[in-house]
């Protein structure tokens, strides 16, 4: 890259007319394959689910469901984040996470969680980085890959108090 030229990463809406790109990544960089409700949850939760583009090659997505909790309150699922391997280390996967915590804090959400496969040390470093901590163990998780074993990655968001 020449000296001061920097690359736009630019993030976009998941919308029926590029839904298929968010098809195509998942099939590249995920073992399972993800149903119609999975891509129903993603459109329908709005803002939570991004494409990233990396000077306008769609390289990464992250895609939430919107839950509603006991007693009402709403958290945010992580369902996938990833990024094509060409294109980690560059800030991508950072953005897209930071986009959604954003979100989380304005909207005073106050937890967001994913499963992440036990034997995944680059991801649970990742979310570790972002204060995400590991807050259970589901067993048997995954039906169809090695280790079947997940952990649940949780943050939670603490909202700014107002001032007194």
């Amino acid at each position: 890259m020449g000296v001061g030229r920097e690359v736009a990463i630019s993030l976009d809406a998941v919308r029926d007319k590029n839904l298929m790109q968010l098809r195509k990544l998942n099939t590249a960089l995920f073992p399972v394959r993800y149903n119609d409700k999975y891509y129903a949850d993603a459109l329908a939760s709005g803002e939570f689910t991004k494409l990233a583009y990396f000077s306008d090659i769609c390289v990464g997505s992250i895609a939430c469901r919107l839950e509603k909790k006991e007693g009402g309150a709403i958290c945010v699922y992580i369902m996938t984040l990833g990024v094509l391997a060409p294109y980690r280390g560059l800030g991508i996967g950072t953005k897209l996470l930071n986009h959604v915590l954003e979100l989380c804090s304005k909207q005073n959400m106050s937890e967001i969680y994913l499963h992440v496969q036990t034997n995944n040390e680059d991801a649970i470093n990742f979310y570790k980085k972002f204060g995400f901590e590991i807050t259970d163990t589901i067993h048997n998780y995954y039906t169809n890959i090695t280790p079947p074993d997940c952990y649940v990655v949780t943050k939670f968001i603490t909202q700014p108090q107002p001032k007194k």
